[in-house]
This record gives structure tokens, C-alpha cells and sequence, in this order.
């Protein structure tokens, strides 16, 4: 039978998802470990071996969150230059990439960046090939992989991934109908992903 959560299960499930997700910022921002892997590491550093079911885990949006704050209180000094440079970066490997649309996302878009992040840019082309000729080209070396698609169901799709600046660089090749998917706001750090224009304005 099921046991119905009262007013304290709930205070108590509130307390412990922030609990786990200070300490999977901490990890993401000391460690440059995943969402992912920084949540199952968290919930293992504060629950031991006991097992917790996926409600009383934080969301992304909670942990990234945490991790704004742990960087104002820790790295206030250091951070805000660190994401300047990604930022840059990024616009300059966007206006070199400009004929396959780039869009930056992630943690160099979102604010959130910091010593251990990388770049990460969404390209929509009709065929991978393309840029994969187009770095050729330009001497650049790199390694391909695959990501998950953001959209259900659909297969994965190709990274290529390379040093640029001594920074790592990883452009996920989307279909151009893909371009079309839901979107937030294009212009700001709750964008889902941005265009160069908006990282322009994000740098001024």
C-alpha cells in the first residue's frame, strides 16, 4: 500500500535534493564532471549505499543553479574572465563556421562556465561530410563521435571534437529541419543555444 507524502516528507525531500545538488556543483566545478555523473556522485556522497528513487534527485536547472552561486562565492575573481574567454573563443570559431549556422550552448552560454569547460556549438548541415572537409582543409585535426539527439527518438548524430586556443571544441552536426525544434528565448543566458549575433551581445 501506498504511504501518501506528508508536509515533512517533503520538507525532508526538498532538504536532501539540495543537498545533493550543492555538492554535484561543487564536483561539475572542481572536477568538470557531467551533470550526469556529478549527480549519481553526489547522491552516493550523501546517502552511502542507500538507494534513493529519481524523485528526490535534483534537476539540471537546480544543480546549475548551485553551481551560479558556488562560483560567485568561490571563484568570483577568477570565473567571470574565465567564461569571457570561452565566449570568445566561441564567436571566433562561430564567424569561421558561419556557413554551416553554429549555435553555442551549454555551460559558455549559460554562464555557467569555468575551468574545466569546454566549447560546445550545434551546427545544422545537410551532410556531416561537409565540415569534416572544410576542417581538412584548414589543417585541423580532430576526432569524431556521437551525441544523443535532443529530440526523442531520433538517432544520434556525429561530433567532431578539437583544440582550438588550447580550449576543447565540440560541434554536434544537425539536419537543418532540426533548426526548426522547440527553442527558448535566442538572446540570453536561459537560451537554450545562440546564435552569433547573441554571444556578440552577451561579450558587450
Amino acid at each position: 500500500m501506498m504511504v501518501p507524502m506528508t508536509k515533512q516528507h517533503f520538507s525532508d525531500a526538498d532538504a536532501l535534493r539540495t543537498e545533493i545538488a550543492i555538492a554535484a556543483a561543487r564536483m561539475i566545478a572542481e572536477e568538470g564532471v557531467s551533470y550526469g555523473t556529478a549527480k549519481r556522485k553526489a547522491a552516493k556522497q550523501v546517502l552511502g549505499n542507500e538507494r534513493v528513487g529519481g524523485e528526490f534527485l535534483p534537476s539540471n536547472a537546480q544543480i546549475e543553479d548551485e553551481l551560479r552561486t558556488y562560483n560567485e562565492l568561490f571563484l568570483g575573481e577568477s570565473q567571470p574572465a574565465r567564461l569571457r574567454h570561452l565566449r570568445e573563443v566561441a564567436l571566433e570559431l562561430m564567424e569561421d563556421l558561419s556557413l554551416f549556422q553554429p549555435y553555442v550552448t551549454g555551460a559558455v552560454l549559460n554562464g555557467t562556465a569555468g575551468e574545466h569547460s569546454d566549447i560546445h556549438l550545434q551546427l545544422f548541415v545537410d551532410n556531416p561530410k561537409d565540415v569534416e572537409i572544410y576542417l581538412l582543409n584548414k589543417n585541423i585535426d580532430f576526432d569524431v563521435s556521437e551525441t544523443p539527439h535532443f529530440k526523442p527518438n531520433h538517432l544520434p548524430v556525429e561530433t567532431v571534437s578539437f583544440m582550438r586556443r588550447n580550449e576543447g571544441v565540440h560541434l554536434t552536426l544537425f539536419q537543418p529541419d532540426d533548426l526548426r525544434g522547440a527553442l527558448k528565448a535566442r538572446h540570453g543566458e536561459n537560451a537554450l543555444r545562440a546564435d552569433k549575433e547573441a554571444v556578440k551581445q552577451l561579450l558587450s
